[in-house]
């Protein structure tokens, strides 16, 4: 656990592969979301490609904060990787669970879409926290010892 609160940007930069890997196996699956009267596909290697890009800024962000010696919240690290990689993680599961039922009800494509849109509201707040923890970050340095 210290491990990761010390180096975040290793958990983001090394999910980059894995996250590619499940796009490229996945490549012919499509996440769709229901929205009023429009449907949204998103074939998921581009979902992929979306998310790596993501998590590789917010991985450079860290390694950026932790090479110029810049102190981050430790709890804050933990809160935003847990919110960020956990809300994916099931964002995925939720979509091939609901997904693979054979059966579609008008309730469940909007109890699904109702559990995915509270999930990334969660993600969303946890990017908010990315931005404040590297905004204090900016103005706490690391003591030396010295």
């Amino acid at each position: 656990m210290r491990r990761i609160t010390n180096k975040p940007h290793l958990v983001f930069l090394l999910s980059i592969p894995m996250i590619m890997l499940i796009g490229f196996i996945n490549g012919e699956a499509a996440l769709d979301i229901n929205v009023h009267d429009t449907y949204y596909i998103i074939a998921y290697i581009h979902l992929a490609i979306l998310i790596s890009i993501l998590f590789g800024i917010i991985g450079l962000g860290y390694w950026i904060m932790l090479e110029t010696n810049r102190k981050l919240s430790k709890l804050l690290n933990l809160i935003h990787i847990t919110l960020t990689i956990g809300g994916f993680i099931a964002i995925w599961i939720t979509s091939l669970i609901l997904t693979e039922s054979a059966e579609y009800e008008f309730d469940d494509i909007g109890k699904r879409n109702l559990i995915i849109a509270l999930i990334l509201f969660l993600m969303i707040l946890g990017q908010f926290l990315y931005i404040i923890n590297l905004i204090i970050g900016l103005f706490k340095r690391i003591k030396s010892s010295g």
